[in-house]
């Protein structure tokens, strides 16, 4: 019996205007990461400043999947905008965490928690330099 696929299923939603909202779905890795990569581009190209990526259904991600988290962490940075990650599983967490990401990416435990950092970020940007 061949090994069955994992395809990724990534669903977009806009809780505000600037902030999109992904929610994972599937293995993160080499075989995946350039579709999930396409969603963030796309978002990126429709002005959206603020990633939220909720990876509470992705059982694994490799290196392929980090580095995309990554790259649009420092492209959202620039514009300035932010990357959050929302309730990864225990295994992609350990990741996170063994590979110090999660110390770049802010990681949350629920959608609101991650919409509260944006508004912080949010103030703290336009707030007049002292």
């Amino acid at each position: 019996m061949p090994i069955a696929q994992n395809p990724l299923s990534v669903e977009v939603t806009l809780p505000r205007e600037d902030v999109a909202l992904l929610k994972v779905e599937g293995y993160l890795d080499v075989d995946t990461a350039t579709e999930f990569q396409h969603h963030l581009a796309n978002q990126l190209h429709h002005g959206r400043r603020h990633f939220l990526l909720d990876l509470s259904a992705v059982p694994f991600m490799d290196s392929s999947g980090m580095n995309i988290i990554l790259r649009v962490y420092q492209e959202a940075r620039e514009l300035p905008g932010s990357v959050h990650i929302i309730s990864p599983t225990p295994a992609v967490r350990r990741i996170l965490d063994l590979t110090g990401v999660s110390i770049t990416v802010p990681v949350s435990e629920s959608r609101d928690e991650a919409l509260g950092r944006v508004d912080e970020l949010s103030r703290a940007q336009e707030a007049p330099e002292a």
